[in-house]
């Protein structure tokens, strides 16, 4: 299967974003990339996730702690391939063929293919990409110098992938309780403690973790960065560091996740010690990005794999696909798996606009991506557990078998509603975005101008919108009467119908310039997120545009 051709509407969205030079070129890669992640590293992905698990060889033979976490040979091959085709890479340097650097709209396009595959690969991925980016923005010329060109390798240097660790014992999600210190000893700075749950320990080669130097005070501010070598330069001998155990996770099994205990390891201070939380936050939202496209990714693998199914599972005298109801269910899918994949993206040339430009943006985009991010992260982890379970119920007994993708397409999608804040944290988030930045306000202003740029012709299915708009605002001001209580309670309210308008705007703006298959979408996604035909259905679009929806891509033979 080639993922990407199974996947008309990312190119649909690619075009919108990418010009012409470039989306020729992405076109061919993307295609190209498609086609391994569908058939190679999909075939590595079952064998990690089932024989091949990560394992940790904690001593020698002769009783040294090595502390090794051994990965099978597939997965080094998996490694290899993806960030050779410039995942990490091309978003910091120049892609040979164009002449020019990538964007993240690019690695995004990438990581959404790979998380049709592995998902737990793309959660390395994920973390070499904040590694790259801290060291980018923040490092000094020396240490940008030195590390860089190995995180972000293609292939002409080794390899160094990278790692943030955050979470410790004591704290989790209150990162301002974290303990882990950073001593200066003889004018070096050695860092001591243990990270709770590290992912990619092992196979990194640098790690980005927060310390507080000696004197520092409590909580987030005062927190530094530091970038940690995995292993002492020259010798190869671990960086004084050691791997308590591997996590025990229920999915995502191919990355290693671990408790890391640092025993004076040699550490050099990236950017501002004072500003060191505030780093780690930023690329706290590059990495929630990521969860987002991880998400879409099980979505639509999900969506495929019930559809496939559907399309070959002959029962009681007909296949799957003659029944109404399942018509139904995979058009549903079909069309909020469209626009959740175009709202996603929406927010990713946000994301690039606001990170090429850091510095010179406004207040008001930095306060909207933050937003949109909190707002998709959260949907997107949610509905890649429905979907996985949609096609679990689609394939009836066999949807529960290991032999099926569906049963670890579900395990690994669980672990995405909690990685880099569960829905209570981002809707903390966005009600501390409301606080500060009067986000609401730029959220209704962006909302009524988008209504009102609309074509005619699609005006007419605004209405639910803006009864949405009309429950936000009266929301929104009840609660600014309130204690602090009340409003934490609701922020999740809140944050939900402010995605369900943001996504059906981006539903009827792709209805705008995609034809008439994209109104469709749309107004089967209205329906379905307003509920405005839940008792008696009358339009039947599911069953009326069936053809136009689902068989517009059948499977491949």
């Amino acid at each position: 299967m080639n993922f990407y051709r199974e996947d008309p509407n990312l190119k649909f969205i690619l075009k919108q974003y990418l010009h012409d030079e470039f989306f020729a070129w992405a076109d061919k890669e993307l295609d190209e990339f498609g086609e391994l992640c569908g058939t190679e590293i999909d075939e590595r992905a079952v064998h990690t996730d089932r024989e091949g698990q990560p394992r940790l060889i904690k001593y020698d033979r002769m009783g040294n702690d090595i502390s090794h976490i051994w990965v099978n040979e597939g997965y080094k091959k998996t490694v290899e391939q993806t960030y050779n085709a410039g995942i990490v890479g091309y978003v910091h340097k120049t892609i040979p063929e164009l002449g020019r650097k990538g964007n993240y709209m690019y690695s995004y396009a990438q990581g959404y293919l790979l998380s049709h595959a592995e998902p737990g690969f793309y959660c390395p991925v994920t973390l070499t990409m904040a590694t790259a980016y801290l060291i980018d923005h923040y490092a000094d010329e020396e240490l940008r110098a030195k590390y860089l060109p190995h995180v972000i390798s293609t292939g002409e240097v080794e390899l160094f992938e990278g790692a943030t660790f955050l979470s410790e014992r004591q704290g989790g999600s209150d990162v301002g309780a974290n303990e882990v210190k950073a001593v200066i000893e003889e004018g070096k700075y050695r860092i001591y403690g243990e990270k709770y749950f590290g992912s990619n320990a092992g196979q990194c080669g640098v790690a980005m973790i927060l310390a507080r130097i000696e004197g520092a005070p409590a909580g987030t501010k005062g927190l530094s960065l530091f970038l940690v070598p995995w292993r002492k330069e020259g010798s190869g001998e671990l960086n004084h560091l050691e791997i308590r155990r591997l996590k025990d996770k229920l999915g995502v099994k191919a990355v290693p996740s671990a408790e890391v205990v640092f025993n004076g390891a040699e550490a050099y201070l990236v950017g501002d010690a004072k500003k060191g939380f505030y780093y780690m936050m930023e690329a706290l939202n590059l990495s929630r990005i990521c969860n987002a496209i991880a998400s879409l990714g099980i979505m639509q693998r999900a969506y495929l794999e019930a559809r496939n199914y559907a399309f070959t599972r002959h029962t009681f005298g007909s296949y799957l696909v003659d029944f109404p109801m399942v018509k139904e269910s995979l058009v549903k899918l079909a069309a909020k798996q469209e626009v959740e994949a175009s709202a996603v993206f929406s927010l990713v040339s946000l994301f690039d606009h606001v990170t090429e430009n850091v510095g010179f943006v406004s207040k008001e985009e930095e306060a909207m991506n933050r937003l949109l991010i909190a707002l998709l992260k959260m949907e997107s982890a949610e509905q890649a557990i429905h979907f996985a379970h949609e096609a679990i119920e689609m394939h009836g007994g066999n949807g529960y078998m290991e032999d099926f993708v569906t049963p670890r397409l579900l395990r690994d999608a669980q672990v995405l509603t909690v990685w880099e804040g569960t829905a209570n944290i981002l809707g903390l988030e966005v009600l501390r975005l409301i606080e500060k930045f009067n986000v609401h306000e730029l959220f209704l202003k962006y909302v009524d101008e988008e209504l009102e740029s609309l074509p005619v012709e699609l005006q007419q299915y605004t209405a639910p919108i803006q009864k949405g708009v009309v429950q936000l605002k009266t929301l929104l001001s009840t609660l600014s009467k309130e204690n602090r209580d009340v409003q934490t309670y609701h922020s999740k309210r809140v944050a939900k119908l402010m995605t369900k308008i943001y996504e059906s705007i981006i539903a009827l703006k792709d209805a705008s310039i995609g034809g008439e298959r994209k109104e469709i979408i749309a107004r089967v996604f209205l329906n379905e997120t307003w509920r405005l035909n839940e008792i008696v259905d009358e339009e039947l679009l599911a069953l009326k545009y069936f053809d136009e929806i689902v068989k517009v891509a059948q499977p491949q033979k």
